[in-house]
């Protein structure tokens, strides 16, 4: 009997760059043959809300699973309230984890966390990060499946030269420090006039006005994109060389296993759970939190000796291939076939 799952979470079916990974995972889940239905894709929070609470008071009775994406932000409330009505109703639901401030909320919130996680048929950890932090405050059920990308939509490309092209992609927003990608640029700029960076991604909390205004007073050479489609963006990487990651905070994103797949050497800070993701000089590059000196030091090396770039790079995409959909399959599979 084909099993039927409800995905509640922050479904933008555009794939645009905030959709997040209900979008493919829900696409790969209905391409096994499983009735998928999803909630929500509406941008208003009350009537996101509203959304995803009345689906699982519709189908309640007809539902198999309740897979849910949890973040440590706002969203978290959503995951708790959904959490709530799949144990009122008896539905078995599944967690998946997202975001390297999750940790952060366990502590704030146990009382809801213990209700959330510890009532869940399964927690599904997109790394060992974040099944560490939640296994060490006492949750048993956790599940490691990485995060999966579709490689047919960021296709390799080779370079053997490299020049300093920077290419930036997420939200802006303070935890993600965009500024250091502003001051690293100045850094290379002081030795190489040709320095450029590409900002993608929206506005969250003042943060691109912010880079806005720092990039025009030290007269440096940034586009802003503001929000692209994933695939918009991964065409637009072509044009560069290198993707920096400044963030303060993270698990395993997205966005870096997908510049891997696309052959951009990674200069990353070592947070949360990069340095699981990423083996430092060997597929990418790890240097302190907020340390931009270092990073333009691992750039440098690279513009001065480019088959160290190259070799980085590729190491990068088989890394990446590995969070292809066939290698995280069967887990998945296994998951929601096992739900009685």
């Amino acid at each position: 009997m084909t099993k039927k799952i409800l995905y509640i979470g922050n479904d933008l079916r555009v794939d645009s760059f905030t959709a997040t990974y209900i979008s493919f995972l829900s696409k790969m889940l209905r391409e096994e043959g499983y009735k998928v239905k999803t909630a929500s894709a509406k941008n208003n929070k009350l009537i996101r809300l509203t959304e995803m609470l009345c689906l699982i008071i519709k189908f309640h009775s007809t539902t198999d699973i309740v897979l849910i994406d949890t973040y440590g932000a706002t969203n978290f409330y959503y995951a708790y309230l959904v959490g709530r009505l799949c144990q009122m109703y008896k539905i078995p639901y599944v967690p998946i984890l997202h975001g390297g401030n999750l940790p952060e909320r366990l502590d704030k919130d146990p009382k809801f966390s213990k209700n959330l996680f510890g009532n869940a048929y399964l927690n599904i950890a997109p790394s060992n990060f974040l099944k560490h932090e939640f296994e060490s405050r006492g949750f048993d059920r956790i599940k490691l499946i990485p995060n999966s990308i579709d490689l047919r939509n960021y296709p390799f490309k080779n370079r053997d030269r490299f020049f300093p092209k920077l290419l930036w992609v997420r939200r802006f927003q303070h935890r993600y420090n965009p500024k250091m990608a502003i001051l690293l640029l100045e850094r290379l700029f002081a030795e190489y006039e040709e320095a450029e960076l590409c900002m993608v991604g929206p506005e969250k909390d003042g943060s691109m006005q912010d880079c806005k205004r720092l990039a025009k007073r030290k007269n440096l050479n940034v586009k802003f994109t503001g929000k692209l489609k994933k695939k918009e963006w991964a065409e637009l990487a072509k044009e560069y060389d290198f993707f920096i990651n400044s963030t303060t905070i993270d698990n395993t994103p997205i966005s870096v296993i997908e510049s891997m797949g696309l052959g951009l050497p990674i200069i990353s800070t070592n947070v949360g759970g990069m340095p699981v993701l990423i083996d430092h000089l060997k597929d990418g590059v790890l240097v302190d939190s907020d340390d931009f000196n270092a990073m333009f030091s691992e750039i440098k090396k690279i513009l001065e000796n480019p088959d160290i770039g190259q070799k980085m790079a590729i190491n990068a995409r088989k890394k990446a291939e590995s969070f292809g959909w066939k290698n995280v399959r069967k887990d998945w599979l296994e998951v929601i076939d096992n739900v009685r």
